[in-house]
């Protein structure tokens, strides 16, 4: 716990540098602490910065008083892209940079729209840093029940936003890509949102194993097609299903004898049977095995079910 909480505390203060110098002298301020459980770091213009921890946001006491301005917004996408903002164009159209680290800006601000799709933004509004975060070694509390026989079973991670499904399916895809307590497999990740890998410049940012290729910043679906038919994965994997492409994308890459990883946002199997998409997964038999992740009273648990019989 004491390495993992080092780590989070770097990984911050690796996010906090892309802040203008007198936010960033705050938070050398802060404890190490609250540090380690900071997931994102908000600007909005005429507000107080703030920091979220565990959904709930607040203002440190260090930056009472100050109000973030739009010159603000400016200076962090400048450090962030090394004064070369126009270089991120394709990110920025997405509503998101991906930096150096794995940290991603979110940005809201005017929408530039040619032929119905944004070619820019301007006029920055606001801005969310969010701290790259990974666990090594998280999945290992649920390997055994992944596993028939020495084979990983495919699996659906499910939890309401903000409980660890991603942090949690990143470890899996190392552990499968590595052959960590299982034999080794080549991995295809589809990673439209730059959460599972977060690439720079080709490099990922964050620990997903040696046999892993990554489709970045298309979306889900075409990206588990062109990682079927293109690079021969053995495991498929996806964060957070939510269209019905993806669906269709995952049910061919199973006829074809892939395992698949996946994430959903639902409280639990009775909630996924009642929408339509997913009860159509669960009838295709698609999934094997389904982890559902809880919180109370801020400590974090899981339970792992099968999903044979699931409409039963």
């Amino acid at each position: 716990m004491m390495v993992e909480n080092e780590n989070a505390v770097q990984r911050f203060r690796q996010a906090a540098a892309l802040l203008p110098a007198y936010l960033r002298q705050g938070t050398a301020r802060l404890r190490e602490d609250e540090l380690c459980r900071v997931e994102e770091i908000r600007l909005r213009v005429g507000r107080p910065p703030a920091l979220s921890v565990a959904g709930e946001e607040w203002t440190p006491k260090e930056w009472s008083g100050l109000t973030v301005e739009p010159r603000d917004l400016e200076l962090v996408l400048e450090i962030a892209t090394q004064a070369s903002v126009h270089t991120a164009l394709e990110r920025v159209r997405s509503g998101f940079v991906t930096v150096r680290g794995g940290h991603r800006i979110g940005l809201c601000g005017s929408g530039v729209v040619r032929d119905g799709e944004i070619q820019n933004l301007r006029h920055l509004s606001s801005l969310a840093i969010r701290v790259a975060h990974e666990v090594v070694g998280a999945a290992r509390m649920v390997r055994s029940a992944l596993l028939v026989h020495g084979r990983l079973q495919s699996t659906l991670i499910l939890s309401p936003p903000g409980y660890g499904k991603t942090t949690l399916l990143r470890d899996l895809i190392r552990m499968a890509s590595d052959g960590d307590g299982m034999p080794a497999l080549r991995v295809g990740v589809a990673d439209e949102r730059g959460e599972l890998a977060a690439m720079y410049e080709g490099r990922p940012q964050l620990n997903i194993g040696r046999r892993t290729d990554v489709m970045d910043g298309c979306p889900k679906g075409t990206g588990l097609l062109m990682l079927l038919r293109g690079m021969n994965p053995q495991v498929l994997a996806a964060d957070e299903i939510t269209a019905p492409a993806d669906c269709a994308a995952l049910a061919l890459a199973a006829n074809c004898g892939v395992t698949l990883l996946a994430t959903a946002h639902g409280e639990g199997l009775e909630d996924l049977r009642r929408r339509p998409m997913y009860r159509e997964l669960l009838e295709q038999g698609i999934f094997r095995r389904l982890v559902l992740l809880t919180r109370t009273d801020g400590v974090r648990s899981f339970r792992v079910e099968p999903l044979e019989g699931a409409l039963c």
